[in-house]
């Protein structure tokens, strides 16, 4: 009896791992592959042959020259094996110290009141990778990345507008910002002074 039983679970295990580990995600990748081919290979970004980030990730850059992203929660930034938020409320003052904080203080050197600082400026996003900023995050950038370059203000926040995305088919999500497609344009069309 237990033989009987046991022939017919042990096949379907087989047919089951067959189907549903090699055959099925075989044929979804080659599909993707087909119709998606820039995305199934991680939307890689590559500079003169040379890959320097994806498009789908986003990285750390600090120094002032750069636009800076959202602050990321994933290990020691953007890193992808750590993915994930803080699960830190409002009230936390950690929250308000390592987040809110430096967002604050750069706002106040800039000459901006607390109550105007873009939202994705102070928190993170839900995965800790978002490579995105708002409009607002980055037009809010200008001055310091223009000054940092020693360029015409007018010359980076045009470039700011030209790099907006509008919303996905027109209605989904909310426009944004490539940080690292900005960045890339900025050093292409922007030299910094000394370079």
């Amino acid at each position: 009896m237990i033989r009987n039983q046991l022939r017919p679970a042990i096949l379907l295990t087989v047919v089951f791992i067959v189907v549903t580990g090699l055959i099925y995600p075989g044929v979804v990748t080659a599909i993707a592959r087909v119709v998606f081919p820039k995305e199934s290979a991680g939307s890689l970004v590559a500079v003169n042959g040379q890959v320097v980030g994806s498009r789908l990730i986003g990285q750390q850059f600090t120094q002032p020259w750069y636009f800076h992203p959202r602050p990321s929660a994933a290990g020691n930034g953007y890193d992808a094996t750590a993915s994930g938020g803080t699960n830190k409320g409002p009230t936390d003052r950690k929250l308000a110290d390592t987040l809110i904080g430096g967002a604050i203080a750069q706002a106040e050197s800039a000459g901006v009141p607390k109550g105007k600082i873009p939202a994705d400026m102070a928190t993170s996003s839900a995965s800790g990778l978002d490579p995105h900023i708002s409009p607002a995050n980055a037009l809010f950038q200008v001055a310091r990345v223009a000054g940092a370059r020693g360029a015409d203000t007018a010359k980076v926040r045009e470039l700011v507008e030209h790099h907006i995305e509008g919303r996905q088919l027109g209605f989904l999500g909310e426009p944004r910002v490539n940080v690292l497609e900005l960045n890339l344009a900025l050093d292409s069309v922007v030299r910094r002074q000394g370079h």
